[in-house]
């Protein structure tokens, strides 16, 4: 994954290499100029696709609903047979429950009480509430009203022929719900996209292991699993590799063999140890950037045999940005999504934000709405090692590359995060 720089090697100082700085936009160009193949597809059954990607256009075999039927529950009557004013009483000549069909013709002065959902009788055209009519027996009383109305017209929903779901869609429950309507049991899907992901370094250490002096519990891998799952993907773990570069090298290539995408975080910043620059230079094609931005500047992104590499940052809240940020959108494109990118939109600051003109920050925010507008503040310290940051947050407050300082009052863009 390089830079395109007319054919020149990327820079390399005394020590290594020296980092290309690049902006957040064209960072995510070249990571996704990258991704020139997608998941292959699998017939997987509807209920299990919530989150999968349709490999194929859903067209539908049959009208849907596929005949007129009642809105509510009441009594079908012929439009003839409507008062202009007043009332009228009707005959009711028989009850149709939902799924159930009448296989008469509704004649004139008759009416048939009928259920949501129940195909509408021959002959009829309106249905009356039930709760707007008198009933005495077998006769029913109507008042005047309008004509045609509590009628669900064949089609209205889809037309036969008519595509429904598009390929690339991201099934929700929604979509869902309109493939069994169109009588489907099983979708065409494309495959979630593998993610090998390890930890590296001696100064980390296994959540429920004893620490020793110097040591930190390991938090990024754990993020990160939930990241790629809650992004659509599913992953492997490699633990936790030593300062080894037999060992480390090793398990690099053991997870690009089985992943399409494998994921590291810490390692990669200016002045880091060499061990892991060096692994990874010799593992297969990786650039070492600094992106424009912050919290999170250092990324690495290549390729370790046909897998995609990212080295994230190793502070947490700088991981999972840049996570949001190049490696989901990839994973999105892996998996066939037509949509790489989350919607934002724009809110009010509340408060005074401190920002340098030249690279894009991402605040962690609490985004609220006032009854007339949408509001936003930020959570407290934004320190990119302050994890507990995230929790408060329900979103990132975005400030463009040329701005400066934010005052309170001033609209700025939001990127709310997705929902649990």
């Amino acid at each position: 994954m390089r830079i395109a720089t007319g054919g020149m090697r990327r820079p390399r100082g005394p020590h290594g290499i020296m980092p290309v700085m690049i902006s957040v936009a064209d960072a995510q160009a070249h990571i996704l100029a990258q991704v020139t193949r997608i998941a292959p597809p699998e017939v997987a059954a509807v209920g299990a696709c919530l989150g999968r990607v349709l490999a194929e256009d859903v067209r539908a075999a049959f009208d849907v609903p596929p005949t007129d039927n009642s809105a509510v529950d009441g009594y079908a009557v012929r439009s003839d047979d409507i008062p202009s004013e007043g009332s009228r009483a009707l005959t009711v000549v028989a009850e149709l429950a939902a799924g159930a069909v009448f296989d008469g013709t509704l004649g004139p002065g008759e009416a048939l009480r009928i259920m949501t959902g129940a195909p509408m009788p021959v002959g009829a055209g309106t249905v009356y509430p039930q709760e707007i009519v008198e009933r005495s027996g077998r006769s029913v009383r109507v008042p005047a009203g309008p004509v045609g109305v509590n009628v669900r017209h064949r089609g209205e929903d889809v037309r036969a022929g008519s595509v429904v779901l598009a390929a690339g869609t991201a099934l929700r429950p929604q979509e869902l719900g309109v493939a069994a309507s169109l009588g489907l049991p099983q979708l065409l899907v494309h495959q979630r996209p593998r993610v090998a992901i390890l930890s590296t370094g001696d100064e980390v250490a296994e959540p429920g292991d004893p620490r020793k002096p110097g040591q930190i519990f390991d938090s990024n891998r754990f993020s990160l699993h939930g990241l790629v799952h809650a992004a659509g993907g599913q992953t492997t773990d490699y633990g936790i590799v030593p300062d080894l570069y037999d060992v480390l090298h090793a398990r690099l290539r053991t997870a690009a063999a089985t992943a399409d995408v494998v994921l590291t975080s810490g390692g990669v910043s200016v002045g880091d140890h060499d061990l892991v620059k060096a692994v990874l230079q010799d593992a297969g094609g990786i650039d070492f950037w600094q992106v424009a931005m912050q919290p999170g500047r250092p990324l690495a992104a290549g390729r370790i045999g046909s897998a995609l590499f990212f080295g994230l940052p190793g502070n947490p809240v700088a991981s999972m940005l840049t996570f949001h940020l190049f490696v989901r959108p990839a994973l999105w494109k892996l998996a066939g999504r037509r949509e790489l990118f989350p919607p934002r939109f724009h809110a009010v600051a509340m408060e005074p934000m401190g920002k340098k003109p030249g690279r894009r920050e991402f605040k962690r925010g609490i985004l609220s709405y006032s009854g007339e507008r949408w509001e936003v503040r930020i959570t407290g310290p934004q320190g990119s090692g302050i994890l507990t940051s995230m929790t408060l947050a329900n979103c990132f407050v975005v400030i463009e590359e040329e701005r400066g300082d934010v005052a309170a009052g001033d609209t700025v863009s939001v990127e709310p995060f997705a929902p649990a």
